[in-house]
């Protein structure tokens, strides 16, 4: 890919995971490049390399299109979330257990997690509302510490594919502050075990994590105000 290529892919990617272009939005190769100053085959390129990841669709006789959001996906993807990522945190667990080395971007992401909750705990209604970017920080480096920490190539591999969709979906769960506090003592129990060694109790800790997400994003998804502009398919079940 082109470094040109690179950067319309960048760019579209980060629009597509923050939302900023909503699922269902028309990708038309012939404005994307003249807003990004690029010709069309970086831009087809890049779309073609978002649709593999499973974020662009392409229609038969129209433009490509920002992958629409199904519960029936959601619930796929962390069905195979819930395979993956409770043994990836096992298994560094166990690694940081005969390696103190690994355990180093987990104690300093536990000090950053106490030090969020302090600062989140004294804010008022409206400032927790805005503090949903400084949570979400944490979470992703949490979830690349574990990738990085992960021995097995394959498995690591596995689930850095699956992050456009879960950064995504995360800006969806809008359930508020409450979520968020809970959500924040999945993560403590996920760190405290790894910390410690115990395997057992991390793969506990991350499974539990992973379905009380997904029910707040069926919560969020089936909401009576669904966030504007996002194209959900309510019907699209498993």
């Amino acid at each position: 890919m082109t470094g040109k290529s690179e950067a319309v892919y960048e760019r579209l990617k980060g629009d597509i995971e923050s939302l900023r272009l909503r699922p269902g939005a028309k990708l038309g190769e012939v404005q994307i490049g003249e807003e990004l100053g690029a010709s069309r085959t970086p831009v087809r390129e890049a779309i073609r390399r978002l649709a593999q990841e499973g974020l662009v669709d392409f229609v038969p006789g129209e433009v490509a299109r920002v992958a629409a959001i199904s519960l029936g996906g959601v619930r796929s993807l962390f069905e195979f979330r819930m395979m993956l990522e409770p043994g990836a945190a096992a298994s560094v667990a166990a690694s940081g257990a005969t390696d103190p080395r690994v355990l180093t971007p987990f104690g300093a992401l536990r000090e950053r997690l106490e030090e969020f909750d302090e600062s989140f705990r004294a804010l008022d209604a409206v400032g927790q509302a805005g503090a949903y970017q400084g949570f979400y920080d944490i979470t992703e480096a949490f979830d690349q510490a574990v990738i990085a920490a992960c021995r097995n190539p394959y498995l690591a591999r596995s689930i850095r594919d699956l992050r456009s969709q879960t950064v995504r979906l995360r800006h969806l769960s809008h359930s508020g502050p409450r979520r968020m506090a809970t959500s924040l003592e999945e993560h403590r129990a996920m760190l405290k075990a790894i910390l410690q060694g115990d395997t057992r109790a991390a793969e506990a800790a991350c499974s539990h994590h992973l379905a009380q997400t997904l029910q707040a994003l069926i919560d969020s998804l089936t909401s009576q105000e669904p966030m504007p502009g996002v194209d959900v398919q309510l019907d699209a079940v498993i």
